[in-house]
Order: C-alpha cells, then structure tokens, then sequence
C-alpha cells in the first residue's frame, strides 16, 4: 500500500496542465500518479489523502484523475485508488465524475 498526501506535492494545487503553471494535475498524474501504475501486475491499494490543500481547482482534479483513467481505464483507477478526505468529502461526486468510465487506451500518451 502506498500513500499520497497531495500536501508533499503542493498546498496549492494548480491548473489542468504544466504549461497553465506550477503544481498542475499533468505534473501530478505524470509525477506521482502514474509511476505507480507501471507494474501492471501490481494491484496494491494507493491512499490518496486529499486533506490540508487551501483547495482544489476543478481542472486540477479532472486532469489528474480523470487524466489517469483515460489512459488507464476508470475500473484500474478505481480498483487501487482510494481517497481519505475529512475536509473535501463534497469533491468526491465530482471526482469520480471526473474517473468516469473509460475503457483502457494503451496508444495515449498524454491524456
């Protein structure tokens, strides 16, 4: 199991894409999150603690996670990735909005 406090990554969270400015959910999803995901045979449980952040942009969260499952497909994103939440359980609708369903693109390079 491995856990992920988006705090280690930024306490301001930025926009959908690197070139938008620093800490966006394209540098998460490329830095943090998908590294975790290369082992396709690895099923272990990812905790994402979403808590402590002064918020979230909405493209933020669509790019890392709905990024990540436009690649990956939403049931692997879901199928290991778990959120922990005290203060932003209202993002968790739009979260997996965001994750969605798709089916695994293993041509996509970027989402």
């Amino acid at each position: 199991m491995t856990e992920i406090k988006i705090t280690d990554f930024s306490r301001t969270p930025g926009a959908r894409y690197t070139d938008d400015g620093p800490f966006s959910g394209e540098e998460f999803r490329k830095g943090k999150l998908e590294p975790l995901f290369e082992d396709e045979s690895d099923n272990s449980k990812i905790i994402v603690n979403l808590d402590g952040t002064k918020g979230y942009p909405s493209s933020f969260l669509e790019e890392a996670f709905g990024g990540l499952a436009r690649i990956l497909g939403s049931e692997r994103v879901r199928a290991r990735i778990i959120f922990q939440t005290k203060e932003f359980d209202y993002l968790m609708p739009k979260i997996d909005e965001f994750i969605g369903s798709y089916e695994p693109n293993s041509n996509a390079t970027d989402a």
